[in-house]
């Protein structure tokens, strides 16, 4: 299984992907503030690079719990430079545009970003769907309630993963019908995205049902509050007990890591891979 960019195609093996979280916001729930200044962006983007990160998302609007929206030129203002940085110090690392503006996804790509992630799943951008035709880009399409601005309002599912895959199975063959190549398309489960604690836990218990859909898996669980809340755990303290569900994703068939932590997680699969691969 693979997808293309325009640099090169993205290969899923035996090991999942690691994407490096790269957030230019002053407001995310977790590092908030601290890459919005150059030398803290670059080195940052080092760091990631030296972990093993393969791909980096760049995002420029926060999508926690009751957050505020941006303006377009707001979060162009954000994201551009920061692609720029990555692209001066790795030519070819994918980088997706953590957007749901179709402008924003425009702009991102033309200046070096390969892949769009979209939260809204294509639902609050209508132009988004041919941003990603015309540019030839892959897109993430990720299930969340309502907005982040009011998806912790009381979650509530009858099936929490049928649920999912049925918006998931849904987006995939509208985009399709507007002319997306099915083999350009990633999931999301969106953890944490209008969802419980127990509602995030039942859909790492049953991952593998996602695989059905027959895309590429990622997994966004890094640093979340479900893993706070089950363990006491302030924000910067959560990147052991990340490493651990990542392993835990990597058995379970996933793709794509999305996570702050790249070095820990990067250890964890890379472990998976070596045990899975013993006689």
């Amino acid at each position: 299984m693979q997808i293309k960019t325009k640099n090169a195609p993205i290969a899923f093996g035996l090991r999942p992907l690691v994407m490096g979280i790269l957030n230019v916001t002053p407001d995310s729930f977790s590092d908030g503030g601290r890459f919005t200044q150059a030398e803290a962006l670059s080195s940052q983007v080092r760091t990631m690079l030296e972990s093993g990160a393969d791909l980096i998302d760049v995002g420029g609007e926060s999508t926690r719990p009751y957050a505020e929206a941006v303006s377009e030129h707001e979060e162009l203002r954000r994201v551009l430079p920061a692609i720029a940085c990555i692209r001066e110090l790795h030519r070819s690392i994918p980088i997706s545009i953590d957007t749901t503006k179709a402008e924003v996804a425009r702009q991102a790509l033309t200046a070096g970003a390969d892949i769009i992630n979209d939260v809204s799943g294509l639902r609050f951008d209508p132009e988004m769907v041919r941003v990603a035709i015309d540019l030839e880009a892959p897109v993430i399409l990720m299930h969340m309630r309502k907005t982040p601005k009011d998806m912790q309002d009381e979650p509530v599912y009858d099936d929490v993963v049928g649920e999912i895959m049925d918006f998931l199975a849904e987006r995939i063959s509208w985009a399709t019908q507007q002319g997306l190549d099915r083999e350009q398309i990633i999931v999301d489960p969106g953890l944490g995205f209008g969802k419980t604690v127990e509602h995030n836990l039942t859909i790492l218990k049953h991952l593998q049902a996602f695989k059905k859909l027959a895309c590429p898996l990622l997994v966004g669980h890094s640093r979340k509050s479900f893993i706070g809340r089950l363990l006491g755990l302030e924000t910067q303290d959560r990147d052991l007990a990340t490493a651990l569900i990542s392993s835990y994703c990597a058995a379970q068939g996933a793709n794509i890591l999305r996570v702050h932590d790249v070095r820990k997680t990067v250890q964890a699969v890379r472990l998976h891979e070596a045990i899975s691969q013993a006689t």
